[in-house]
């Protein structure tokens, strides 16, 4: 049996580090990913790094959304024959970042952009575990991640769509981790620090929260992707499955300060 990590948004951040940490330590890597034309380059580049590990590589640009396209997706893993999802990492950071209450309705979240942004950021992990466990492909030891953040528990100008999935999110996994117990199967939430990654950039004054962060964290730096992958690496590939159902924060200790 040969195992794979499954990354939903694997081209940058969390997900590009985690898919290297993984295939340096010999783990074939299928990745999701959504992109326009000009990123293209770069992502080949990381897929031939990610392939002189010696592992397998795939990487899709597609929306994790897409219920098609999915369903193609599982139906091509299980066509490798005898494999294990080890590791599955939901890393997907699309949503609308508006106020709830904007100093006019068109500059308010509207029930499109909620819904939107719960599903891209939420629910998706319960359909993509879901179609995985169906399939077969989620087996006794393997691991699934969803990436939260604080602000699944306190409040940020424009980030009130996604404070919500976040917390959606979390909620999901637990729910997982309940029903999987019995098979051996965990999944966790992991809480990283303020990160500066192009997700973050494109929340509003995000030049605010990094230099707040920075001055509250005792390890006196930003968490860096690589500190997320390092913990992942460690976690997923133990087949021990009783850590389960837990917001795992990776952090350096800022969250506890505020």
């Amino acid at each position: 049996m040969s195992d794979w990590a499954l990354i939903l948004g694997s081209s940058s951040g969390f997900g590009e580090a985690t898919a290297r940490e993984l295939a340096a330590k010999g783990v074939n890597i299928y990745g999701i990913h959504l992109d326009r034309r000009s990123a293209m380059e770069r992502i080949d580049g990381l897929v031939s790094e990610l392939k002189s590990d010696g592992v397998k590589v795939i990487f899709k640009n597609m929306s994790a959304t897409d219920v098609e396209k999915r369903e193609k997706v599982i139906e091509e893993l299980k066509g490798f024959g005898d494999i294990r999802v080890k590791v599955m990492l939901h890393s997907l950071a699309f949503g609308a970042l508006k106020p709830v209450i904007g100093e006019n309705p068109a500059q308010s979240l509207s029930q499109k952009q909620v819904e939107m942004t719960l599903d891209v950021m939420a629910s998706s992990l319960i359909y993509w575990a879901q179609d995985l466990y169906n399939a077969g492909l989620l087996k006794k030891g393997s691991q699934i991640f969803g990436m939260t953040s604080s602000g699944g528990h306190c409040q940020w100008k424009a980030y009130g769509a996604v404070s919500a999935a976040k917390a959606a999110l979390e909620s999901y996994s637990r729910q997982l981790a309940f029903e999987f117990s019995e098979f051996g199967i965990a999944s966790n939430t992991i809480q990283a620090g303020v990160t500066d990654t192009a997700a973050l950039r494109k929340i509003p004054e995000n030049e605010k929260m990094i230099e707040i962060a920075t001055a509250m964290n005792p390890g006196n730096r930003l968490t860096v992707p690589g500190d997320v992958a390092k913990v992942i690496g460690m976690i997923g590939l133990s087949e021990e499955s009783w850590l389960t159902g837990n917001v795992i924060r990776v952090d350096g200790g800022e969250d506890i300060t505020g």
